[in-house]
């Protein structure tokens, strides 16, 4: 007689989730960059994990979609993976322990999120509000950075470069 193993638990699916990392930064975990939205029940009682690209374009979204269903495969093998665009990603998701595994690797994490931040300001010209943000250097912590080009080594970075060490680096934009 055979008899069906019982259903995995969300908290042991997530589990099972936390290890995966983002293939373009992978120091940094899936659900600590806020792509990995959650695990929960669908409609159907299928367990549905949800994941949601920092842009729409994302490239990395077809691995990170097999990484996901590759982990699920002893806990879930049946759950199923859902691409989520609303609300969209926002650098509001990443939590502050991949901000510090960023700066670590060599990349500038966001200076603020899609609210904005106090703590960094605006300039005001004329009827505009302009950013006044100041990116950091990952490697030497100098504020002496320039903007290279507004595209870095994937879309979602800007290419920066370190006036004191002369480094460049990549910015993670804020979105």
């Amino acid at each position: 007689m055979t008899t069906l193993a019982a259903p995995a638990s969300i908290s042991a699916i997530e589990a099972a989730l936390a290890h995966l990392s983002d293939p373009e930064i992978p120091v940094v975990s899936l659900a600590e960059l806020g792509i990995l939205r959650g695990v929960r029940e669908g409609a159907d009682g299928t367990i549905e994990v949800v994941i949601t690209p920092t842009y729409s374009g994302c490239p990395a979204m077809g691995q990170i979609e097999d990484d996901v269903r590759a982990a699920l495969k002893t806990t879930a093998p049946n759950a199923r993976v859902v691409t989520q665009l609303t609300p969209a990603w926002t650098t509001d998701w990443m939590s502050e322990a991949a901000k510090e595994k960023l700066r670590a690797y060599g990349i500038a994490p966001p200076q603020c999120g899609s609210a904005g931040d106090a703590s960094h300001g605006t300039v005001k010209f004329s009827r505009h509000a302009v950013r006044a943000d100041v990116v950091p250097c990952p490697q030497c912590e100098s504020h002496n950075t320039t903007e290279v080009s507004p595209f870095g080594s994937t879309a979602c970075k800007a290419q920066y470069r370190c006036l004191d060490c002369l480094e460049p680096f990549d910015y993670f934009k804020p979105y």
